[in-house]
């Protein structure tokens, strides 16, 4: 117990909890007005702070442990497409779909959806969007624990469990104006406690092409750092997905249903494309750096998951106040990601499934206690999740990606090419192309064969979209002649 007390990094990050938790109790008052301001808080966001909380959904377990996991396995710098390509799509979002979004007034995707395309599509869509965001909240937690874990020296089960009170005690009681606030913090402290640590692991070796040539001789491509050194259909499928992915993202628009005007919403989504794009490039060089050899021994690495806390808890690598400090920026990343997907989830299941479904006639009040006692139900689903299900963290956030890839292209055809797409379309779309992507995984799981889930999501969304028009068409031909 005293060594534990002892511990820099325990100390440091039990401030950070301190910190994120105590924000949440300044923010109640304001966050349980209504359920307006609790789940976007009263739509009141400027242009930095929406940013920012675009941002920070973004910047989290995907962008940390995810891209240094990937980075460490493939000894190259792929990952960071990850995070370019988000970024991209955050521009496209910003210069397409943002101020449609915000204009509409809608809570969730699916209600954008539903304006649209009608009732029917939206409850389709959410029940696509929420297995999609059940999936990233679980990975999201994966990471979160795969952190606690080694600092607070407890098994795997109490790290899951540790991570769900956290999150669940912080979005409980703040809502997103607790979000919107410690995403704020969180920014600084993960570009600050990262980029630390990236200075002090170049200093420590030296000489980049010591880390070159550690790279190479462990078995790295000699042209490591091009992101498209280990084949264009990997790299184009994590272009793909980041892009598509993020036009539909529940967790990262909601800020923009959040912010003050449609103009404001289309700012904030270009402005939040800068705080993206070169965090990627950090986190895979850190992976790069665990990987070399130069710090310790990568084969006793046994998850690639830990490479990040195992490289920043290496006191030949950095001292230990520091590691401290760039061990609470990963958590800032992966808490300021775990809340905005909770939420999401909590947000789609509130307003598309108990409010437009279910509980149309339910007061403001009622809509209020259900959004909050899901925000305890989501994390008690998540938690078996992410105890019992492994796969690598990047991998599985693109199921999750190729699934809000149907919702962008069916959402972008419906603003602007509205004449080619259907009713029926869109609901085939969301069920036949969430099936593809299942099946290609099962398919992958049995070796049958295998096809990228970006492209079966993609490929499956156009075919589905090609048949509910036909069928859309005929079945208007068949009430015509009935009619005559």
């Amino acid at each position: 117990m005293d060594s534990l007390l002892s511990n820099p990094y325990i100390w440091v990050v039990l401030s950070y909890f301190a910190l994120v938790i105590g924000i949440s109790f300044l923010t109640k008052k304001i966050a349980t007005k209504s359920s307006a301001d609790y789940l976007v808080a009263g739509r009141n966001l400027g242009i930095l702070v929406c940013s920012i909380v675009i941002a920070a959904e973004w910047l989290g377990g995907l962008s940390t442990i995810g891209v240094s996991e990937k980075a460490f396995h493939t000894m190259s710098l792929q990952p960071i497409l990850y995070n370019i390509s988000t970024a991209i799509g955050m521009l496209i979002l910003g210069f397409t779909l943002a101020k449609h979004y915000r204009e509409k007034k809608v809570h969730t995707v699916s209600e954008m959806i539903e304006s649209i395309f009608g009732k029917k599509a939206r409850t389709i869509s959410a029940i696509a969007f929420l297995i999609a965001f059940i999936t990233l909240a679980y990975v999201e937690l994966t990471t979160f624990s795969h952190v606690l874990a080694p600092i607070f020296h407890i098994n795997w089960i109490w790290a899951v469990i540790l991570g769900a009170a956290i999150t669940t005690l912080y979005m409980y009681i703040g809502g997103m104006h607790a979000l919107t606030i410690v995403a704020i913090i969180n920014l600084v402290v993960r570009y600050v406690g990262i980029g630390i640590a990236v200075i002090v692991g170049f200093m420590a070796i030296g000489n980049f092409h010591v880390l070159s040539e550690k790279l190479v001789a462990a078995g790295a491509p000699t042209n490591y750092y091009n992101p498209f050194s280990m084949g264009w259909t990997a790299a184009f499928s994590l272009i793909l997905g980041g892009i598509l992915g993020g036009m539909a993202a529940q967790a990262s628009i909601q800020p923009v249903f959040a912010a003050k005007t449609p103009l404001t919403a289309k700012r904030a989504a270009i402005l939040s494309a800068l705080f993206i794009a070169p965090f990627g490039l950090m986190t895979a060089f850190l992976g790069l750096m665990a990987r070399s050899g130069i710090f310790f021994d990568p084969s006793t690495i046994v998850d690639a998951k830990e490479v990040l806390p195992r490289l920043l808890m290496t006191p030949e690598f950095i001292h230990p106040v520091l590691g401290g400090l760039a061990i609470a920026a990963i958590l800032a990343a992966i808490l300021s990601t775990i809340g905005p997907v909770n939420f999401a989830i909590v947000t789609i299941a509130t307003k598309d499934i108990y409010h437009g479904l279910f509980k149309k006639d339910a007061s403001d009040e009622n809509v209020l206690k259900f959004a909050r006692r899901l925000v305890i139900l989501v994390n008690l689903i998540t938690i078996p999740m992410a105890i019992f299900i492994k796969g690598a963290v990047l991998d599985a956030g693109y199921f999750s990606y190729a699934i809000r890839a149907i919702g962008a292209i069916v959402i972008l055809l419906g603003i602007y090419k509205l004449n080619w797409i259907s009713q029926y379309a869109v609901r085939f779309a969301f069920i036949g192309g969430t099936l593809a992507i299942i099946f290609s995984l099962v398919a992958k799981k049995l070796e049958w064969f295998e096809i990228d889930k970006t492209y079966a999501s993609i490929i499956a969304t156009i075919f589905f979209i090609l048949v509910g028009n036909l069928y859309s068409k005929l079945k208007k031909s068949k009430e015509v002649i009935q009619k005559a």
